[in-house]
């Protein structure tokens, strides 16, 4: 059995301004220390278990994790391999499960002080089937076009509610909570501990891929008009108003397509 391990960085504990998500940026090694020791966490669990186990480092440059520091025959992916899956890159028919760490709440949620949806500077939000969409969502829609459910995630209270209602069946383990500029952070030596004890429950009950419906219905709201109208050249897609385009896909790997190139994300 083969896990699927998407990691970020806003959502790992005590991560709390931009600043400690960026190269050179204040606090940035500490965060990018946490974000190896959560994903270590998870990893070690599933390898008790006996799963083999895949890391997608999905944050940025997508080089923040010391992959020295994760155990024996873990495979990582370092890097992005150009493509619309993006946060899922390398995930096919193969894998049994996902899981995701360190992730965050969307765009145009108040649940954190980091919350964004892909590109912070672009996109005011994006809504899928009229449920406004997240990382989380959209990845975990990419993996139920392969059958593969999601089992796990771990990040700010908001994100973990998001993925329960979204994926009913999900472990969630929170590592903070966001309130205006702040969070509220469980100590990170017991943020790792909640991790490890969750991916061990998420991996022992079954849960199924979630369901894929008829059609889907994006709908991005750009921060600038410009990049709206941009978007709306895209093959099907409609200007809805100055700033907010629609588009209508027969499936997820069509819909987060069509993402990728309205968004360049």
């Amino acid at each position: 059995m083969k896990l699927f391990l998407s990691a970020d960085i806003e959502g790992v504990a005590g991560v709390t301004a931009w600043s400690e998500t960026e190269f050179g940026g204040k606090g940035y090694e500490r965060a990018c220390r946490q974000m190896t020791l959560e994903v270590d966490a998870a990893c070690r669990a599933a390898l008790d278990l006996g799963w083999e186990v895949v890391v997608k480092d999905g944050h940025g440059d997508a080089q923040n994790l010391d992959i020295g520091a994760l155990p024996r025959g873990v495979e990582v992916i370092r890097g992005w391999r150009c493509s619309p899956a993006a946060m899922m890159g390398g995930l096919d028919e193969s894998f049994s499960a996902a899981a995701c760490i360190g992730y965050h709440s969307p765009a145009g949620s108040g649940d954190s002080p980091l919350a964004h949806t892909m590109d912070c500077k672009l996109l005011n939000w994006i809504k899928v089937n009229g449920r406004l969409a997240s990382e989380f969502s959209m990845n975990a829609l990419w993996a139920a076009a392969y059958a593969v459910p999601m089992v796990f995630l771990s990040g700010d209270r908001g994100i973990c509610s998001h993925a329960e209602e979204y994926c009913p069946g999900i472990v969630t383990a929170a590592t903070k909570q966001g309130t205006g500029a702040s969070v509220w952070c469980v100590h990170p030596e017991e943020a790792v501990e909640q991790i490890a004890q969750g991916m061990r429950r998420a991996l022992r009950q079954p849960i199924p891929p979630l369901p894929l419906e008829d059609s889907y219905e994006m709908v991005i709201c750009f921060r600038e008009h410009t990049s709206a109208r941009s978007a709306s050249w895209y093959p099907g897609a409609e200007l809805v108003d100055s700033h907010t385009v629609r588009i209508q896909a027969k499936d997820p790997r069509e819909m987060i397509t069509a993402r990728m190139f309205m968004t360049g994300c």
